[in-house]
């Protein structure tokens, strides 16, 4: 089946091309075309965007839920629900998160992973990210401290070992036995992260020599400069600016990071290294009020208010309630960023880090067709998974 894509403006990772045509052939991009596309009776659809941007569907690496549905709620429905919300705001792959839990949720969780992946009318389940249970104490955030231990061989390895759907797991690199885990994940091909850590600077560069490439909610659950006997040391934080090969996933809700710290953070490490991600809670697109952050029998009543949501006494933030098109728009409005970096920090350079970058995240031929429709405010117009067109607003 081929169809074009005609009367856009077609984002790459180098620039923007005026009066552009994508065409896709089986669920594959074929070509981009600049002026006229060819004779329409060669194509089963033709899709005029009119004038709108043509763009590679987004990735996001870190979400816990989203329309009323967390990923850990237990139930096949959650993932593929839960997956679907974010689908309406830009998302053609997804990597939903669980939470520092025991075994047998996990477990649970694990299985729900393995059903819903190739379901159609949903992003694209990458596999899943584990966000714990090997995690610092004095860096816990809202992960549950009963179930937070440091990593153990035979725990870890019946864990990897239960399930190939394990992509990312966030360890806290500075634990007993959180090295040689890591040597273990990249020999598995799983990608490292560190998150909810509180180490120096000398910890975070040995985890990068085994393995640990990424970094979690960079500034969220980790260590900044800190004084020990007297003696300054640089923190996790500091780490992630000072190793340039390391990756930063940021949450550009404009509420987790001020205008200030998203400039910086862009300004060191640039487009290349940045990951926008929405390490969204099951509030996501849905209308502001109370939640539950976590599962639905045992998690915390919240509420989402001011486009975050909040402990009830308004103390902290409880999570973020972002969608993938609210974080361009942000990086875009906000840290005045272009449009092409903003776009590749959600799109070519999560691709990169899962190691997808040869089938997802630019519009290049011979890469699967996730593609993407939206207007000057980043307002989200079509959605097409793998030539499937799931979301169409256009005509």
């Amino acid at each position: 089946m081929r169809i074009v894509l005609t009367n856009g403006k077609v984002i790459t990772p180098l620039r923007v091309i005026e009066n552009a045509s994508v065409i896709v052939k089986d669920g594959m991009i074929e070509e981009i075309l600049v002026g006229e596309y060819g004779d329409e009776h060669s194509f089963e659809r033709v899709i005029d965007v009119k004038g709108q941007y043509i763009s590679p569907g987004f990735i996001d690496l870190h979400t816990h839920g989203g329309g009323g549905h967390d990923f850990m709620d237990g139930t096949l429905e959650a993932i593929l629900e839960g997956a679907k919300a974010h689908m309406r705001f830009g998302t053609t792959s997804i990597l939903p998160t669980s939470l520092t839990s025991n075994m047998e949720d996990l477990f649970r969780t694990l299985d729900f992973i393995k059903e819903s992946k190739g379901t159609k009318g949903i992003p694209n389940i990458l596999g899943i990210h584990l966000e714990g249970p090997y995690f610092s104490m004095q860096q816990k955030g809202a992960q549950d401290p009963k179930h937070i231990k440091d990593p153990e061989e035979e725990a870890y390895t019946k864990i990897i070992n239960y399930s190939d759907d394990i992509v990312r797991w966030t360890i806290a690199p500075e634990l007993p036995g959180a090295l040689k885990m890591g040597r273990e994940l990249r020999k598995r091909g799983i990608v490292c992260s560190i998150g909810h850590s509180n180490a120096i600077y000398e910890e975070v560069v040995t985890a990068f020599e085994n393995g640990y490439n990424l970094m979690t909610h960079f500034y969220s659950g980790m260590s900044m400069v800190k004084r020990v006997n007297s003696y300054r040391y640089a923190g996790v934080v500091e780490s992630g600016y000072l190793i340039d090969d390391m990756y930063l996933e940021i949450i550009a809700d404009g509420k987790h990071l001020p205008e200030s710290l998203l400039k910086l953070i862009y300004k060191t490490k640039g487009a290349d290294k940045i990951c926008l991600v929405t390490d969204s809670m099951r509030a996501a697109g849905c209308p502001e009020g109370e939640s539950i952050l976590g599962n639905l029998t045992s998690g915390q009543k919240v509420i989402v208010e001011e486009g975050v949501a909040k402990l009830l006494d308004r103390s902290a933030f409880a999570g973020s309630v972002a969608t993938a098109d609210r974080l361009v728009r942000t990086m875009i409005q906000l840290a005045e960023v272009p449009l092409v970096d903003a776009i590749k920090m959600i799109s070519l350079t999560p691709a990169k880090v899962m190691q997808i970058d040869h089938k997802k995240g630019s519009i290049t031929p011979g890469k699967d067709a996730d593609i993407i429709v939206f207007d000057d405010n980043i307002n989200v117009q079509m959605v097409m998974v793998q030539g499937d067109i799931a979301l169409d607003q256009i005509n």
